[in-house]
């Protein structure tokens, strides 16, 4: 049996909603630290670095293009707050991007793995 928790991600008795969570910067060392420092910090369990991608966005009034690299990250509902904060105190961009999303379903060895990696 499965049911809806409150991140409204669906997981089996007893498991932890998961999510990913994207962010982007400009450089692949920045994303290399980023990465490292949340799951050093067990705000994340991992993270996928991705790069490079082409961003194109509004800043300012103006229409930019720049080369990002994205950073994916996987956690729990739970310590998503603390992966927020984590990332906008570690990050260097004004607004960055930090976007999650759901894990609608997920083998539970590996949702249970993250639980346990990002427990206080």
């Amino acid at each position: 049996m499965t049911s809806t928790n409150e991140a409204g991600s669906r997981s089996g008795p007893g498991q932890a909603a998961v999510l990913t969570v994207l962010t982007t910067t400009d450089a692949a060392q920045k994303a290399q630290d980023l990465a490292s420092g949340a799951v050093a910090a067990r705000v994340a369990a991992c993270a996928q670095i991705a790069g490079p991608v082409v961003s194109v966005y509004r800043w300012e009034g103006a229409v930019e293009t720049a080369q990002e690299w994205q950073v994916l990250f996987k956690t729990t509902a739970a310590r998503y707050d603390a992966l927020e904060s984590w990332l906008a105190e570690a990050h260097d961009y004004d607004t960055p991007e930090i976007i999650a999303t759901p894990v609608v379903r997920g083998s539970a060895a590996y949702l249970e793995w993250v639980a346990r990696e990002t427990a206080e």
